[in-house]
């Protein structure tokens, strides 16, 4: 029962951060202040991605509060990549635990963000390259943040949130248990599928609790 606005934004190697994240910015800076385009009120805009599309949304949130143009109500993160160290010497358990032998590599996230960052890797210690680096979690939307059990990304999603609700924010977390990251790509029949779709209804319609669950 929503309506869905899929942002076209550039994409890298060829347009590097932070190009793509100014197109996602701008598409949801309109809707704000354009809601008439879609028949809704503008509170009730929601920011969703899952993985790449997770750390968008979380720095299109980070943006909105520091530049004041607009605010977000709130945003679903579907495990999202918030840190911008995937190497063995990560501070996160899931990077090595689930690092190798799953569809997505430890190494293939460190080449995925080298693409992102293009020829200067200092870009990474940006917080609107890795939102996890942010000094300051506060004013940040309601949120629904959702890990994959056996994902290299579990445990900086995680920590996400924790740091949102640690700056006040309310936040609801879920670990989806036996789960792969990229499973939410799956039809509609695998049982996990449906679960985060209960899931993020729920916490649309304001029926989740503001918690952590694993």
């Amino acid at each position: 029962g929503r309506y869905v606005a899929s942002v076209e934004y550039r994409l890298a190697p060829e347009a590097p951060f932070p190009e793509g994240l100014e197109d996602c910015y701008a598409a949801a800076l309109e809707l704000h202040r354009h809601p008439e385009m879609l028949g809704i009120a503008f509170q009730s805009i929601t920011l969703i991605g899952d993985s790449a599309g997770g750390n968008l949304a979380a720095a299109v949130s980070l943006l909105a509060r520091d530049r004041g143009e607009f605010s977000i109500e709130q945003q679903i993160l579907i495990y999202p990549a918030t840190y911008h160290d995937h190497s063995p010497q990560s501070p996160f358990p899931s990077v090595r635990e689930n690092g190798t032998g799953f569809l997505l590599t430890s190494q293939r996230v460190e080449e995925f963000m080298k693409l992102y960052s293009g020829s200067d890797p200092h870009k990474q210690k940006s917080p609107y390259f890795a939102p996890l680096l942010a000094s300051d979690f506060t004013h940040q939307p309601r949120s629904l943040v959702i890990t994959a059990e056996y994902d290299p990304l579990r445990d900086e999603g995680e920590a996400y949130a924790a740091a949102l609700a640690g700056a006040g924010c309310k936040v609801v977390t879920r670990r989806m248990s036996d789960a792969l990251h990229g499973y939410f790509s799956l039809p509609l029949r695998f049982a996990k599928v449906r679960q985060t779709y209960v899931w993020i209804n729920d916490f649309l319609d304001g029926a989740l609790c503001d918690e952590t669950q694993k």
